[in-house]
């Protein structure tokens, strides 16, 4: 065969316009495009539907228990307060119970209860969200664990100071109101937080004290108090006399008002607490009202002077002057060689 003979029967090559032609679906193709679409949406929609009616119900449950618990520990608080406000309507609970102080203690808790449920319900519904939609969750909590330990070495302070906080409302160790001896600062507490307590000083000044930094407090303002008077008295003081006067003074003071609200025991003599060369010391005790220990031992002093000095009588709290009157064996002013009074008090 010869080479022109075989030319012709060749398929002329195309032309490369001929190839880079794109291809023009055609209305077949977009309807199987179509009919393939809906029956992949017509084998899933049933899992959505599901997954969506799961995650609402989830979501629904979650908002409403939450708003129920938040409600119940509000009306918790409430309730609290309104007991506090009962027992300062009468007798012994009306001097231990302090409106300010049982307010706060409320609300602090409310507000711990509140939060801490909260964090509870969210993140448990959240946790199951994620879980109806088939993530993994391993990988998450384990992260969340390692930045969890992070931030708590990191806020390590942070967290004990608030954590001290919550024992110390929950244990109801001080309030508003109580004289406290924190180590650190010593005053009357003006508020309770989660993480700072204020403390007004002696002398007005405000302490902002930690409460991861309390390592032990002593509360001036719980239960009761002590008086504690030592009276000096010469070495050859006749001592029966000297308990007969201050017998007296103790008697007289714990029947006159305000002192007989302010004692809650009787006025004790103790009896000798020290024995020197030239003097001794006798004791006079009292327990009273949380916080007046002070104002009785100074009461209890000045009734003392003024009923061994024999110008007033022991009683008499009307009587706030010292009178000066004559001393003893000559006229006033006109003898050097007075005798001082047996008896002077010095607080303990």
């Amino acid at each position: 065969m010869s080479l022109s003979a075989a030319l012709p029967a060749a398929d002329p090559s195309p032309t490369p316009a001929e190839s880079e032609t794109p291809r023009v679906p055609s209305l077949q193709d977009a309807q199987e495009s179509a009919t393939s679409a809906a029956g992949w949406v017509e084998e899933n929609w049933s899992t959505w539907l599901a997954i969506g009616l799961r995650v609402l119900l989830i979501v629904v449950i979650a908002a409403v228990l939450r708003v129920l618990v938040r409600r119940a520990i509000t009306k918790l608080v409430d309730r609290m307060s309104r007991t506090g406000q009962a027992m300062e309507g009468g007798g012994l609970g009306g001097l231990l119970v302090n409106a300010e102080r049982r307010r706060q203690r409320s609300m602090a808790i409310g507000s711990v209860l509140r939060s801490v449920a909260s964090f509870l319900i969210v993140g448990t519904a959240a946790l199951m969200v994620l879980g109806t939609f088939q993530i993994n969750l391993a990988p998450l909590l384990a992260s969340a664990g390692v930045a969890g330990v992070a931030i708590g070495f990191g806020a390590r302070n942070l967290v004990t100071d608030f954590l001290s906080g919550v024992f110390m409302i929950l244990e109801d160790q001080y309030g508003v109101g109580d004289t406290v001896d924190a180590g650190v600062a010593t005053g009357e507490v003006i508020e309770v937080g989660l993480r700072v307590t204020k403390l007004r000083g002696e002398n007005g000044e405000i302490w902002y004290v930690r409460n991861g930094e309390v390592k032990r407090i002593g509360n001036l303002s719980q239960g009761w108090a002590t008086a504690n008077v030592d009276v000096t008295v010469r070495s050859d003081e006749d001592l029966d006399r000297v308990k007969a006067v201050l017998s007296d003074v103790a008697e007289r003071t714990s029947k006159e008002e305000p002192w007989n609200e302010l004692l809650w025991s009787p006025v004790e003599v103790l009896g000798l607490d020290s024995v020197l060369l030239d003097s001794m010391v006798v004791r006079v005790s009292a327990k009273t009202m949380p916080g007046k220990s002070l104002t009785v031992e100074r009461e209890l002093r000045w009734r003392i002077k003024r009923a061994v000095d024999g110008r007033v009588p022991a009683a008499g709290p009307e009587h706030h002057q010292v009178a000066a009157g004559p001393p003893r064996g000559g006229a006033r002013g006109t003898s050097p060689g007075r005798r001082p009074s047996p008896l002077s008090g010095a607080g303990s």
